[in-house]
């Protein structure tokens, strides 16, 4: 079914069109030429996303801040293999994929480590990267609050998370 999915939507599509009298063809390439225009106005917001990410790493700020909650998460229970991947999820969906990635191949996806790996990922969102993506789209400048928000979510969501997984292994 699914290698007639896609050709049956294209169908549908034209079909539609052709009942409607819309210009099909026209009207899309209007819209490749205004999502043309959109990447470009975008690249701007994600080079500099992409550099600030890079500098946090390969300055060890990161490191930093994963030592200062290690103690934490350990007097918790909770294994530090984890903070990495909480403390990339909200910054880039990549990179926190490719960490859950090799935990669960690591640890086995049965694993106390491999399930909260998985339940993070997707239990929190790319809140940076949404936020300069689809702000910078729009051209909003203030995010501050939206920002705050965001990142309330992603820590909600970890927390909960790293709980729910306990209690359903316990």
């Amino acid at each position: 079914m699914s290698v007639w999915l896609i050709p049956a939507i294209i169908l549908i599509i034209l079909v539609t069109a052709t009942i409607k009298r819309v210009p099909a063809y026209e009207v899309f390439v209007e819209g490749s030429k205004e999502g043309i225009q959109l990447a470009i106005s975008l690249l701007p917001f994600l080079l500099g996303m992409m550099v600030s990410i890079a500098i946090f790493q390969a300055s060890g700020a990161m490191d930093a801040v994963l030592s200062i909650f290690k103690p934490l998460m350990m007097m918790l229970g909770v294994p530090e293999q984890i903070l990495p991947l909480a403390m990339i999820r909200p910054i880039s969906g990549t990179a926190a994929l490719s960490m859950t990635t090799e935990l669960i191949r690591t640890f086995g996806p049965d694993s106390l480590i491999g399930q909260m790996a998985s339940v993070m990922q997707g239990s929190t969102d790319t809140t940076l990267y949404i936020i300069t993506v689809y702000f910078g789209a729009v051209g909003i400048r203030k995010m501050g609050d939206a920002l705050k928000v965001g990142l309330l979510a992603d820590l909600v969501g970890i927390i909960a998370s790293i709980i729910i997984v306990i209690i359903l292994l316990s």
